[in-house]
């Protein structure tokens, strides 16, 4: 997390709670074939951490091997930086060392992968987590309670969230004084930021897109769902979990509260839907935006430094990312997502999950709760490349070199806004993905295209949702 490739590492985490999960799904579906696999001599007796290489850079490896050391001498410690592109990648070469039998003893998953990872791959936490109550009771009070029910499948507990991003609006400063326009106010409106919009792109050249965003599941067209009051598939919460609400949660917070959340029923054709596309699409149509991207926004931060684009969606991360792409923090803000019917917005998360094949449970349960500690986080989120589950963490000192004005946003939007909920990731995440961007494309062709195609985007969502992982 602080290598030398800091661009490349921050736009990564920038796709982290985007990026497809379909080899996740392979790994799942073959998990009878694969649990079977163990070639002997290759087990040292190390606890095996497996990370997203780009993420983890030598020194952030480091990092959390020296301090482990101190705390568990007596466990040795491998983390391996797995090279990938992003997270799809990953879990493709996951599943490649589970079929060798060299798999790792704890993944790190963020949302996408959750639910997936806690069905067939994962080990509850819920005893460990009872057993060292009085231990973990400073980390709860510390951690918004959306963020653990994020990492919940059905009544259980699967990973302590270490990170999380929320899709906020980054706008460039530049731009804004460009056309003559204020900063948003928090509680600025659909119709706000469509206004903003047309004065930006009256007050600038044929080069600059006022609103910029890539087509995926985080921060692409979720967050405006969410504003919209809708969903790709309904929602609901999974029963249980009290022993975790009750445990470490006064009332207020723990109200409403469950095992987790489902994803079931795919509404697509739901007429607040279809509003939010055509909304969307009217945004192509008047050239207030392009057509929505694949991928992870590579070329994002160099178009929005120099002011060649206006607004953008993007989390915690980007603060870290443009500092380090030598944007100055006066320079940029950050302001939550534009309320429509709503002002729910959407986040994405990650913690580390424990493989049943695991034969070092009990020391991978201490490494949990080493890694979720405020001085390992302190130590690894030093370059704002994320923003920390822990509330404490957010400071003016952290953010006073990197900026933005507005970083009480990043946590508020979960404080401030206790419905916030994550992107929808159910265990066939990998295939509700790859139907949302198949069609998320081809409705915003233009306003006529958005009926036809979110009816083609039910029925292909309709089969992905029957499929058994």
């Amino acid at each position: 997390m602080t290598d030398s490739h800091p661009t490349r590492r921050t736009l990564l985490r920038y796709g982290a709670y985007g990026a497809g999960a379909a080899a996740l799904a392979g790994t799942a579906a073959s998990w009878d074939r694969l649990t079977g696999a163990d070639i002997p001599g290759r087990d040292d007796g190390s606890l095996v951490v497996a990370t997203l290489g780009p993420a983890y850079g030598p020194e952030a490896v480091r990092t959390l091997t020296e301090g482990f050391k101190q705390v568990h001498p007596d466990i040795k410690l491998r983390i391996n930086a797995v090279q990938a592109v992003d997270w799809s990648d990953f879990f493709a070469k996951i599943l490649t060392q589970i079929a060798a039998g060299t798999a790792p003893d704890l993944v790190y998953v963020a949302t996408e992968g959750v639910q997936l990872f806690a069905q067939r791959l994962g080990v509850p936490l819920d005893d460990w987590v009872k057993r060292d109550a009085e231990e973990l009771r400073e980390y709860f009070a510390d951690l918004h309670p959306s963020l653990v029910e994020s990492m919940m499948y059905e009544g259980s507990l699967y990973q302590l969230p270490v990170e999380f991003n929320a899709a906020d609006m980054y706008l460039n400063h530049q731009v804004l004084e460009r056309a003559g326009a204020g900063f948003p106010a928090a509680d600025w409106t659909r119709d706000d930021f469509t206004a903003l919009l047309r004065d930006m792109k009256q007050a600038s050249g044929s080069q600059f897109t006022p609103y910029f965003w890539t087509n995926r599941l985080w921060g692409g067209v979720v967050p405006w769902l969410f504003a919209n009051d809708t969903n790709l598939l309904a929602e609901s919460k999974a029963p249980g979990g009290d022993w975790l609400w009750d445990s470490f949660y006064p009332a207020a917070a723990r109200e409403g509260r469950g095992g987790g959340y489902r994803w079931t029923t795919p509404q697509a054709t739901d007429a607040r839907v279809e509003e939010a596309y055509d909304y969307l699409a009217s945004l192509v149509q008047e050239g207030l935006c392009t057509r929505p991207e694949g991928g992870n926004g590579q070329n994002l931060i160099g178009v929005f430094s120099t002011g060649r684009v206006g607004v953008t969606p993007a989390g915690g991360f980007w603060a870290g990312g443009l500092h380090l792409a030598g944007m100055k923090g006066d320079a940029f803000d950050v302001q939550y997502f534009p309320r429509w019917r709503t002002q729910r917005m959407q986040f994405g998360a990650a913690g580390y999950a424990l493989l049943r094949t695991s034969k070092r449970q009990e020391e991978a349960w201490e490494f949990i709760k080493y890694a979720a500690r405020k001085d390992t986080l302190t130590r690894l989120f030093s370059t704002n490349q994320t923003t920390p589950a822990r509330r404490s963490m957010l400071t003016a000192e952290r953010y006073r070199e990197t900026g933005p004005e507005h970083w009480p946003v990043f946590y508020d939007t979960l404080d401030k806004f206790p419905d916030t909920g994550p992107i929808p990731a159910p265990p066939q995440v990998a295939e509700v993905e790859q139907v949302l961007l198949k069609h998320t494309g081809t409705a915003l062709a233009s306003r006529r295209s958005v009926g036809p195609a979110l009816r083609r985007m039910q029925g292909d969502l309709e089969k992905a949702m029957e499929r058994d992982v």
